[in-house]
């Protein structure tokens, strides 16, 4: 399993076990910036801590929801505030028994390719167009004033895997300017493969990809069709940063 990142809001961890897998991806909110806020503070101070819980050993890779939900409020009861606001998707693979559970919350999200198909993916939650469910930490006196979810509002997925399927976890830097047939064109390249090199190149390429196609002002994004169908005429696609982790299954 590897990743692949563009910019500095969003953070990604992985970790490999006998028998498990967990990948964990999260996109800082950037409306920050505007409270001279780093928007990256939160998501990779929320990422850091899920990677404690999971190298401690304490969760059920059947409920990942509750590694989000563990994190989130320690962050909350910590003496020193980090501020910010997060998405984020947790996904927890059971080797030996075959099976591949999911929590999201937002707009990041994860898919699986078989045999050049979408086989299984996560649903993005919206309040409105634009707008994802995220996890906050706002300032003192501003919570009225912040969108902020519980981490219970989790999208949760169970589903059987198979040997040779590829993993994408991604934020939605990827998903907002790239087009399903132009990742798993990427996806089938490393399909059954375990050479982490050619993994990497995928990885690379899928982020370098939607790069691209964020700055390209005569694109019709995935993200422009979206704002179009929400009356919004929109054309171009959406500069964001970018993370992507990719793995093939082996159970």
């Amino acid at each position: 399993m590897v990743g692949a990142a563009v910019g500095s809001v969003a953070g990604a961890v992985v970790e490999i076990r006998l028998y498990e897998t967990k990948t964990r991806v999260a996109d800082g909110v950037g409306g920050w910036r505007a409270w001279g806020i780093d928007p990256g503070e939160f998501s990779h101070s929320l990422m850091r801590v899920s990677e404690r819980i999971v190298r401690g050993g304490r969760y059920s890779p059947s409920q990942p929801a509750a590694i989000i939900a563990r994190a989130y409020y320690e962050l909350l009861e910590n003496k020193t505030h980090i501020l910010g606001s997060s998405t984020a998707c947790v996904v927890v693979l059971q080797g030996d028994a075959g099976h591949l559970y999911s929590a999201n919350i937002g707009d990041s999200g994860f898919v699986v390719v078989r045999d050049g198909l979408v086989v299984h993916r996560s649903q993005e939650q919206q309040h409105y167009f634009n707008t994802p469910f995220q996890l906050s930490l706002p300032p003192p006196g501003t919570n009225a004033q912040v969108l902020s979810d519980r981490p219970e509002s989790a999208e949760t997925l169970e589903f059987p895997v198979k040997e040779g399927d590829v993993l994408m976890v991604a934020t939605d830097g990827v998903f907002d300017n790239l087009p399903d047939s132009a990742i798993v064109r990427e996806m089938v390249k490393v399909q059954g493969s375990t050479d982490l090199l050619l993994l990497q190149q995928a990885a690379n390429s899928i982020a370098h990809k939607a790069r691209t196609l964020a700055f390209d002002e005569d694109y019709m994004s995935p993200f422009a069709r979206n704002a179009r169908e929400n009356g919004i005429n929109a054309i171009g696609g959406k500069p964001d940063d970018i993370t992507v982790v990719l793995a093939t299954i082996t159970v």
